[in-house]
Protein backbone atom coordinates (compact mmCIF):
# COMPACT_ATOMS: atom_id res chain seq x y z
CA UNK A 1 0.00 0.00 0.00
CA UNK A 2 1.27 3.48 -0.85
CA UNK A 3 2.43 5.73 1.95
CA UNK A 4 0.45 8.88 2.69
CA UNK A 5 1.98 12.08 1.34
CA UNK A 6 2.40 15.13 3.56
CA UNK A 7 3.42 18.70 2.77
CA UNK A 8 6.43 20.37 4.41
CA UNK A 9 5.39 23.46 6.40
CA UNK A 10 8.66 25.11 5.38
CA UNK A 11 9.22 24.55 1.67
CA UNK A 12 5.88 23.10 0.59
CA UNK A 13 7.38 19.93 -0.91
CA UNK A 14 5.13 16.86 -0.82
CA UNK A 15 6.84 13.69 0.42
CA UNK A 16 6.01 10.33 2.00
CA UNK A 17 5.18 10.71 5.67
CA UNK A 18 8.21 8.65 6.80
CA UNK A 19 10.62 11.10 5.13
CA UNK A 20 9.37 14.05 7.19
CA UNK A 21 9.55 15.16 10.83
CA UNK A 22 6.14 15.48 12.52
CA UNK A 23 5.10 18.10 15.06
CA UNK A 24 1.91 18.69 17.04
CA UNK A 25 0.70 21.23 19.61
CA UNK A 26 0.55 20.63 23.35
CA UNK A 27 -0.62 23.49 25.57
CA UNK A 28 0.06 26.00 22.77
CA UNK A 29 3.67 24.80 22.35
CA UNK A 30 5.07 22.99 19.32
CA UNK A 31 6.23 19.47 20.23
CA UNK A 32 7.90 16.83 18.04
CA UNK A 33 6.53 13.32 17.81
CA UNK A 34 5.27 10.74 15.36
CA UNK A 35 2.57 9.64 17.79
CA UNK A 36 1.73 12.96 19.50
CA UNK A 37 -2.05 13.34 19.55
CA UNK A 38 -3.87 15.88 17.41
CA UNK A 39 -3.33 17.54 14.11
CA UNK A 40 0.21 17.30 12.78
CA UNK A 41 2.54 19.59 10.88
CA UNK A 42 5.52 18.23 8.98
CA UNK A 43 8.88 19.50 7.79
CA UNK A 44 11.61 18.01 5.64
CA UNK A 45 14.59 16.70 7.62
CA UNK A 46 16.30 20.02 6.96
CA UNK A 47 17.08 22.78 9.45
CA UNK A 48 16.33 25.33 6.71
CA UNK A 49 12.76 24.04 6.38
CA UNK A 50 12.24 24.15 10.15
CA UNK A 51 13.53 27.72 10.33
CA UNK A 52 11.41 28.79 7.35
CA UNK A 53 8.28 27.24 8.88
CA UNK A 54 9.02 29.01 12.18
CA UNK A 55 9.67 32.44 10.67
CA UNK A 56 6.80 32.38 8.16
CA UNK A 57 4.16 30.94 10.51
CA UNK A 58 4.06 27.69 8.54
CA UNK A 59 3.44 25.67 11.70
CA UNK A 60 0.53 27.87 12.78
CA UNK A 61 -0.97 27.63 9.30
CA UNK A 62 -0.63 23.83 9.08
CA UNK A 63 -1.89 23.30 12.63
CA UNK A 64 -4.69 25.86 12.19
CA UNK A 65 -3.95 27.58 15.49
CA UNK A 66 -1.38 29.90 17.07
CA UNK A 67 1.67 28.03 18.31
CA UNK A 68 4.87 28.92 20.19
CA UNK A 69 7.99 27.49 18.56
CA UNK A 70 10.92 26.89 20.89
CA UNK A 71 14.13 27.55 18.92
CA UNK A 72 15.81 24.67 20.79
CA UNK A 73 13.74 22.26 18.66
CA UNK A 74 16.38 22.86 15.98
CA UNK A 75 18.46 20.23 17.80
CA UNK A 76 16.30 17.60 16.06
CA UNK A 77 17.92 18.58 12.76
CA UNK A 78 21.48 18.75 14.06
CA UNK A 79 21.61 15.10 15.08
CA UNK A 80 21.26 15.46 18.85
CA UNK A 81 17.89 13.65 18.79
CA UNK A 82 15.23 12.61 16.29
CA UNK A 83 11.45 12.67 16.43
Amino acid sequence: MAQPLRRCAGCGRRAPQDELVRFAVRDGELVPGRTAPGRGAYTCRSLACFERASMRRGFAHALRRPVRVDPSLARIYTGESHA
